[in-house]
């Protein structure tokens, strides 16, 4: 049951004035215009984040919820971009690509680890953005917490001098490489087209433009004892590869109704082997273009007693 992929807790962050954010549309292909005014649309995400934390909860999830009135970050209920946590009881805080993104980083949300579980260092990579470097967490990066892999596809949210420190830092090995999607544009960050799980990883190869590169990470992924679920273009346009594993009253898949539908019945079988698909309902938050593991930053810190 305990998995050290699957975490036990997450933080999500409470957006009280959510929009698509004009700072991040020129490189995220995914972000698409809400057709509602923005107080609708800021209503309407606030609900679908309250259902499903209340989903979350319901699975078994410890979900530390932290909310955000600011009107100056539209993109905080995404938080897997400024921090992460590690086994042993080390965090990270990250460098942000959009200036308005860097006032996402809070201290309440370190503080409240710190109280509640074993917090050894932290290590603050953010002061890199006066180079204008950026890595932006698990967004950048998806991590193989068992095979100790960092897969990062290549991007201006991405930079590889902060990569390789990081990998250092944290006792992962770096695998790089181009991804494109369908027309030809840079993928903005990698969980958007690859999650891993304790037994399996949706992964959509064709994206990595590299055919060596391409069969190094399948080989990689199988390695760690991976089962590859391999999605079509189509399939993360849907946010397929965005999902993210947890374990509750058993462990669970995470990821967002419409990216359950578009899983082929062969795919679900891999997935239902190992976890239990719960689909959150978040169609408004998916226009900001992040979906449920963007909203979910994993608690990977041993609890307090």
């Amino acid at each position: 049951m305990k998995s050290v992929q699957a975490p036990q807790a997450v933080v999500m962050i409470r957006p009280h004035h959510f929009c698509s954010n004009p700072e991040t549309r020129d490189d995220n292909a995914f972000q698409t215009l809400s057709n509602r005014d923005a107080d609708a649309t800021s209503d309407a995400a606030l609900a679908e984040f309250d259902a499903a934390v209340d989903k979350l909860r319901s699975a078994g999830v410890r979900v530390h919820v932290f909310d955000d009135f600011s009107t100056e970050t539209p993109d905080s209920v995404f938080p897997n971009n400024w921090f992460s946590t590690h086994a042993g009881g080390h965090i990270a805080i990250y460098p942000m690509f959009a200036e308005n993104r860097r006032k996402e980083r809070r201290q309440d949300v370190i503080e409240l680890l710190k109280a509640e579980y074993r917090v050894q260092d932290v290590i603050d990579y953010s002061g890199l953005e006066q180079d204008n470097l950026a890595l932006e967490g698990t967004g950048a990066m998806v991590l193989d917490h068992t095979g100790r892999i960092a897969y990062t596809a290549q991007s201006n949210r991405a930079d590889p001098v902060i990569l390789e420190r990081f990998c250092t830092h944290f006792n992962y090995e770096p695998i790089a490489f181009e991804a494109k999607d369908a027309q030809g544009r840079d993928v903005y960050h990698t969980n958007v087209l690859m999650g891993i799980g304790t037994d399996y990883a949706l992964i959509c190869l064709d994206m990595i433009t590299d055919p060596a590169r391409r069969r190094t990470v399948a080989y990689r992924l199988e390695e760690s004892g991976c089962e590859v679920i391999d999605l079509t273009h189509s399939q993360i346009g849907e946010f397929a590869g965005n999902a993210i594993e947890l374990t509750g009253n058993r462990r669970v898949l995470a990821l967002s109704e419409r990216a359950l539908k578009s899983l082929r019945p062969e795919q679900l079988s891999i997935i239902e082997k190992s976890a239990d698909p719960l689909p959150l309902s978040v169609p408004t938050i998916e226009t900001a273009g992040g979906s449920v593991r963007c909203m979910i930053a994993g608690i990977h810190l041993t609890r307090r007693t």
